[in-house]
C-alpha cells in the first residue's frame, strides 16, 4: 500500500472565501447602485426636457451601465443565498408584498423595454424611441426606487 496524498486547489479555497465574504456586502451595494441609476434616469429626463441631447445620452448610458452592474450583483447574490423571507408583520406586510410584486413584474418587463429603447436611440429612430421611452423611463425609475425601498424594509427596518 502506497501513501495517498490529497491535493487541494488553493485557488478554489481563496475564491470561495472571497465569495462568502462579499455576500453580505451585496445588498447595500445594490441599493447604492439603484439609487445612482435612479439619479441618472431622473437627470437624463431633465436634460432631454431641456433639449440637451448630449447630456441626456450620457446620463442614460450611465444609468444603463449602473443597472447592468446591479443586475449582475443581484443575480449572483440570489444564486448564492436564495430566498430571503420578509420578517415584517402586521399592516406593513401586505404593503411590502404589493410593492415587491409590482417591482418584480415591472423589473422583468423593464429589461426588454430598456434594451429596445436603447436600440431605437442607437438606430436614430427618434420618434419611436420617444414613444417607447415614455413607458420605459417611468417603469425603470419605479423599479430602481422601489428596489431601494425593498432593501430598506427587508434589511434594516424588519431585519432579523
Amino acid at each position: 500500500m502506497g501513501l495517498k496524498f490529497q491535493t487541494f486547489n488553493t485557488n478554489y479555497i481563496i475564491l470561495n472565501t472571497v465569495s462568502t465574504e462579499i455576500i453580505p456586502l451585496l445588498p447595500p451595494l445594490q441599493a447604492i447602485l439603484n439609487t445612482i441609476a435612479a439619479s441618472f434616469i431622473a437627470t437624463g429626463y431633465i436634460f432631454i426636457r431641456k433639449q440637451n441631447k448630449a447630456a441626456h445620452k450620457k446620463c442614460m448610458i450611465s444609468a444603463l451601465a449602473i443597472s447592468t452592474l446591479f443586475l449582475a450583483s443581484y443575480l449572483y447574490y440570489h444564486l448564492q443565498v436564495g430566498y430571503q423571507p420578509f420578517r415584517g408583520q402586521g399592516a406593513i406586510r401586505p404593503l411590502y408584498f404589493i410593492i415587491l410584486f409590482t417591482h418584480v413584474i415591472l423589473a422583468a418587463i423593464s429589461v426588454p423595454l430598456i434594451l429596445t429603447t436603447v436600440w431605437l436611440a442607437i438606430k436614430q429612430k427618434t420618434a419611436t424611441h420617444r414613444k417607447l421611452a415614455r413607458w420605459t423611463l417611468p417603469i425603470w425609475l419605479y423599479v430602481s426606487v422601489t428596489g431601494v425601498f425593498i432593501y430598506i424594509m427587508a434589511f434594516h427596518i424588519y431585519a432579523i
